[in-house]
């Protein structure tokens, strides 16, 4: 399906702090970043990077982003820290029955004001 998904962000250095602490809290690392003809550029991941920031002309628009975790502890650890670091709460954790009965997610937006989002499938 999707191999890895990317966008520019308007300040590089605080979405890489902030996508590395809540990503943190998923169990989602940096791995990779390299600059190429003056664009920088880092991916997180599980085992490879899988999702990516660049620098550069930020987008327009709102997207919306979920990560995968692997409890409903780290849908609570994602939604605490990124409110810590000064997102905006979209959704806080629970229940999102008209998803499916064990959706378990929590919704922040971004410095850049998009919509991330941390959900758990599983009853635990």
């Amino acid at each position: 399906m999707i191999d890895h998904v990317g966008f520019t962000v308007s300040d590089f250095e605080r979405s890489k702090a902030f996508y590395g602490a809540v990503l943190g809290a998923l169990g989602i690392e940096p791995m990779m970043q390299y600059d190429v003809g003056g664009v920088r550029h880092m991916g997180f991941g599980r085992g490879k990077p899988d999702f990516w920031i660049s620098s550069g002309q930020p987008m327009r628009g709102r997207l919306h982003v979920a990560f995968l975790a692997r409890s409903r502890a780290e849908v609570h650890a994602f939604h605490t820290v990124a409110l810590g670091l000064g997102a905006i709460d979209n959704g806080a954790p629970g229940i999102r029955p008209h998803y499916h009965p064990n959706y378990y997610g929590a919704f922040v937006l971004d410095p850049d004001g998009h919509n991330v989002e941390a959900v758990c499938h599983g009853k635990e």
